[in-house]
């Protein structure tokens, strides 16, 4: 079986090398000049979704097929960072706040909290008061409501890292890599072809650049890439992850300091025609953030933007679009958290060997309906 592979990011190598092992012939295809890096910020990075995620590992799935993807991807995570020294997992719980005005965000935090927990999630709600000794890092003051994810955890040096070790894998399993090259995709009767070569399968992994690849195929995605922001900062943090939900921001610690992040801008913009650089509202807010819930009042070493992919449901798009070619988008933030586990379903999903996941079926929708783009992490 010859399968093609578009997209060299984090669920593009990760299905390339799991359909390799699997037996089949691989062609990854990448836009960029290389596959992956070990920097600790992304921010001369132009190109890919993969090298400028924030590496936050904190699920909270609230049903079945999200907490399966969730365990497999922490699994496999974990699993690599003891085989790759380039690649670490730092074991982090993370902390998410409400303040106590916010009473509509109360209740969805503990309903989220409640679902997390039907499906095995290690979650809980606390009264900031209980759990002020465990993180005397984090000032709780106005907060009314906590929920603490015990298995969570933060990729370093980043995401790039992850990229990287993965495509060495790839290589190793057979995957001939090819760099550099804006792949053509196109589909006729007899089937999906790159650049005009005939595959046996396509797998199209390109996040915010997916519509456009599927362009002269006429296949139309509800699907819409959108601008996320990080920052790094030389404050010297070494407490828990945080997710402040009334401010929108979340941070974390990072090998130069703070890494703090979100910054949605929730409208579709071109992924060849957008800014990189962090805008200085998002920096303000984030910074005015971080000092509200901890010691520190920095600046910004470094803040730059990165894509994301919304859905009309918040789920992503996983499967088959037409005979023999798929897609892997919509994220909404979280691809690269999902990664090792949505490239392994979707690698074995072509192969044969699993069914497709029906709440991640990109045809569930009636055509493609008009939608507004939502904040990953909101609850």
């Amino acid at each position: 079986m010859r399968v093609a592979v578009v997209g060299g990011g984090a669920v593009g190598v990760t299905a390339a090398h799991d359909l390799a092992e699997g037996g089949a012939d691989v062609r990854l295809y990448e836009r960029d000049s290389e596959l992956g890096d070990d920097r600790t910020s992304p921010r001369d990075r132009i190109e890919g979704s993969s090298h400028r995620a924030a590496g936050v590992l904190a699920p909270r799935p609230t049903d079945a097929i999200g907490a399966e993807i969730a365990d497999r991807a922490m699994d496999r995570f974990e699993w690599l960072a003891d085989r790759d020294h380039r690649f670490s997992v730092e074991p982090t719980p993370q902390v998410t706040v409400v303040g106590e005005d916010a009473a509509e965000k109360q209740s969805a935090l503990r309903d989220s909290v409640a679902a997390a927990r039907e499906h095995g999630v290690d979650v809980a709600c606390h009264d900031p008061e209980s759990i002020a000794d465990r993180f005397p890092e984090l000032d709780l003051s106005g907060v009314g409501l906590a929920a603490v994810t015990e298995r969570a955890a933060y990729a370093t040096p980043g995401p790039g890292a992850y990229v990287a070790a993965m495509a060495d894998r790839a290589r190793e399993a057979g995957v001939d890599c090819w760099t550099g090259v804006d792949a053509d995709i196109s589909h006729r009767g007899d089937g999906p072809r790159v650049d005009g070569e005939r595959f046996d399968a396509v797998v199209v992994a390109a996040g915010g650049w997916t519509k456009r690849a599927l362009a002269p195929t006429g296949i139309q995605l509800p699907l819409k890439p959108y601008r996320v922001q990080a920052l790094v900062s030389p404050a010297a943090y070494d407490g828990p992850m945080v997710h402040d939900a009334d401010a929108g921001v979340y941070f974390r610690p990072h090998p130069a300091g703070l890494l703090a992040g979100d910054g949605t801008v929730p409208e579709e913009c071109d992924p060849d025609r957008w800014d990189p650089a962090g805008d200085d509202w998002f920096v303000d807010g984030a910074l005015d953030a971080v000092a509200n819930r901890t010691e520190f009042d920095a600046g910004a070493d470094a803040a730059w933007a990165g894509l994301a992919t919304a859905t009309p449901d918040g789920e992503p798009l996983l499967g088959e679009v037409e005979s023999g070619l798929y897609v892997a988008t919509g994220w909404h933030g979280h691809g690269f958290l999902r990664a090792p586990a949505t490239g392994e379903a979707l690698a074995e999903q072509v192969l044969g060997e699993r069914d497709a996941i029906p709440a991640y079926d990109p045809g569930r929708f009636d055509g493609v309906p008009e939608f507004a783009v939502e904040e990953g992490m909101s609850l």
